[in-house]
């Protein structure tokens, strides 16, 4: 196997780790589930950092989303491959990486491409000033966090069918991403519980 090839981790129903898949072969119209993350990086007045997907990406191009998604490597700590897309995507260095939605999970299909995953969600504080991989970032813009719960509960918001659904699970968790509770990492799939 070349190790150059990005790597994703496949999934059964329960979460267990089945095998690897190069990531650019698995996003088609069956799509296997696989594990993946999102991330919601905050800077330190809660304004949330939004991305737009690079307009030549295989899924969703050109999709405004939260700040940073993802796959861990086969064996890797998912914690770290946050921290390690946040640093590619952005330029980004992430501190208070706190998971929130550890069992959050989605379908959803453009253009004849699906997404199938099982999606842990954190959340992470950044100051710093985003710096895009053009190739995996169109463009970023900060929005006030309860500007974005009211876009996205009003339906006024355009964003990525998994943001959208986050947006709606994370705003029940209350109005101050500081204060919503860590996530049990015991609800985790277990193919992103093990450490690398």
């Amino acid at each position: 196997m070349d190790a150059t090839v990005e790597q994703v981790v496949l999934l059964d129903e329960d979460g267990n780790d089945i095998g690897s898949a190069p990531k650019r072969e698995v996003h088609d119209v069956a799509t296997p589930l696989h594990l993946a993350f999102s991330c919601y990086v905050f800077d330190s007045d809660e304004r949330l950092v939004l991305t737009r997907r690079a307009l030549d990406k295989a899924t969703f191009p050109g999709a405004w989303t939260n700040t940073v998604c993802g796959h861990p490597a086969p064996g890797e700590d998912i914690a770290a491959a946050v921290v390690r897309r946040a640093r590619h995507e952005l330029g980004m260095e992430l501190r208070g990486l706190r998971l929130v939605l550890p069992g959050f999970r989605y379908r959803a299909e453009a253009h004849g491409v699906v997404e199938n995953e099982m999606c842990p969600v954190f959340t992470a504080v950044s100051d710093d000033l985003p710096r895009p991989d053009p190739t995996e970032v169109d463009s970023v813009r900060s929005l006030p966090w309860d500007e974005v719960v009211s876009d996205v509960l009003d339906g006024r918001a355009e964003l990525s069918p998994w943001c959208t659904d986050q947006v709606r699970r994370l705003a029940a968790l209350g109005p101050r991403p500081g204060d919503w509770p860590d996530g049990d990492p015991a609800l985790l799939p277990p193919a992103a519980r093990r450490s690398s």
